[in-house]
């Protein structure tokens, strides 16, 4: 039977934009001496899905565009068909930096929560939601994550610049979290897991909150988990630590070392901004492999870079580097973002997939939209990451099987020069060509 890979490409010195190339056909392996080698039998983790976050920034920009350009960009995320398919995002639980300014679901010192109102997020979050939900044609599983509870739960009395938990108000925000959970699905979206706090390790000037190993340990163990137990929310995927790959493996084995607390948790969430660090996956994986590992977070820091290309070789690195180690689903920052790089309601400006000039009604595509789509149109939900050697040096590889039977092999050359290069697979193989600042996808049927 003959064997062919479909080929896709993106590649900067090109008009290639995960453009179509052909088809090429695998030979039987009488002079291949060097290749990269999949071994569909070797199987690791399978894939939950890829996506960005539903900020309200992202959505306020997105309902300052005229409805054809809305039309296009929730086709190019969120269509199956020619569109990236992302079917598993993000959305914040009360404001984050990239909102319009802090705010909150309750009144002050209402420890009954009974003022408790999602009204804000009726505005933008949640309609965009909605329409992205309208066009996939594949389940969305969205998680959310809080930056900070209400100011006066805090011992800083403020959303921004840190501070703790207090005490007295551990049980009423974990049932904030209930609260929010049964209010969004009123709304008619189902939040499929929620992260502890973001980035509980930052001080952040903008909505922050701090917490040790210890605090975010006990936090689930005595109060979220319980709550949500409670609450009839069992299924809710608890997912701790949402920070760097730096400290994930100490945070990780203070909270998954305790059997109460780690009876709570699903996984693990990680962000990009210490370095890759992939080796800290490797080890967590090893020592907790029941639990899954999530890439929540990742951005260009510093404001749009248009038309950049290292910004989406930076994606493709990181997704692979997570990838190989483990990773079960790979979500982006803002979905969508103005020619600043916000709103952000304390200037913390950052690069975005697509950029929106919202006073000209006009689109944007970076190279980290076409990087990201390479894996989230082609690597399925329910896909396994499958075994492979790579000997080629400015190379970087990742491969999977999908539930189709369909095998997909990325590979991505981040160096100045072609390389040619053969892809076997059992006893046939391929002779092919990875040029320069490229990344190409090739897929058996």
């Amino acid at each position: 039977m003959k064997r062919e890979f479909k080929v896709y490409l993106t590649a900067r010195d090109t008009d290639d934009r995960l453009t179509f190339k052909g088809t090429k056909s695998l030979e039987l392996n009488e002079t291949c001496d060097k290749a990269i080698e999949v071994f569909e039998d070797e199987t690791f983790q399978t894939i939950e899905g890829f996506g960005g976050a539903f900020t309200e920034a992202a959505a306020y920009n997105f309902y300052k565009l005229g409805e054809q350009n809305r039309k296009e960009i929730l086709k190019a995320y969120f269509s199956d068909e020619d569109g990236n398919g992302y079917n598993l995002c993000r959305t914040h639980i009360n404001s984050c930096d990239f909102s319009l300014g802090n705010y909150d679901y309750v009144e002050e010192y209402d420890v009954e929560l009974n003022t408790f109102d999602i009204e804000r997020e009726r505005k933008y979050v949640i309609p965009f939601i909605k329409e992205a939900k309208a066009v996939s044609k594949e389940e969305i599983k969205i998680f959310s994550s809080p930056w900070s509870p209400p100011a006066w739960m805090k011992t800083n009395g403020e959303m921004n610049n840190g501070g703790k938990l207090k005490d007295e108000y551990k049980d009423v925000w974990a049932l904030y979290f209930a609260k929010y959970i049964k209010a969004m699905k009123q709304e008619g979206i189902d939040i499929w897991g929620v992260t502890v706090q973001n980035e509980p390790e930052a001080t952040q000037v903008w909505d922050s909150c701090r917490y040790t190993a210890e605090e975010e340990r006990d936090f689930v163990k005595y109060h979220l988990g319980p709550t949500l137990y409670k609450e009839g929310l069992e299924n809710i995927n608890v997912i701790v630590w949402d920070h760097n790959r730096d400290l994930l493996y100490e945070r990780a084995k203070v909270i998954l070392s305790d059997k109460e607390a780690s009876k709570y948790v699903w996984g693990v969430g990680f962000h990009w901004y210490s370095g890759d660090q992939f080796e800290n996956l490797e080890k967590t994986h090893r020592d907790f492999p029941d639990k899954k590992l999530l890439f929540t977070e990742g951005c260009q820091e510093g404001g749009v870079k248009l038309g950049d290309w290292n910004v989406g070789e930076r994606y493709g690195h990181n997704i692979i580097g997570d990838l190989n180690n483990h990773t079960v689903g790979w979500v982006d920052w803002n979905l969508i973002l103005d020619t600043q790089g916000g709103p952000n309601h304390v200037g913390n400006y950052c690069d975005a997939p697509i950029i929106v000039d919202t006073q000209n009604d006009k689109i944007y595509y970076q190279s980290s939209y076409y990087y990201i789509g390479h894996f989230s149109r082609f690597i399925k939900r329910g896909a396994k990451r499958i075994g492979f050697v790579n000997p080629y040096e400015n190379l970087e590889v990742t491969a999977f099987k999908n539930l189709d039977g369909k095998v997909v092999v990325i590979v991505m050359n981040k160096s100045d020069a072609d390389v040619d290069f053969n892809l076997k697979l059992n006893d046939k193989f391929v002779k092919c060509n990875s040029i320069k600042h490229s990344i190409m996808t090739l897929i058996m049927e």
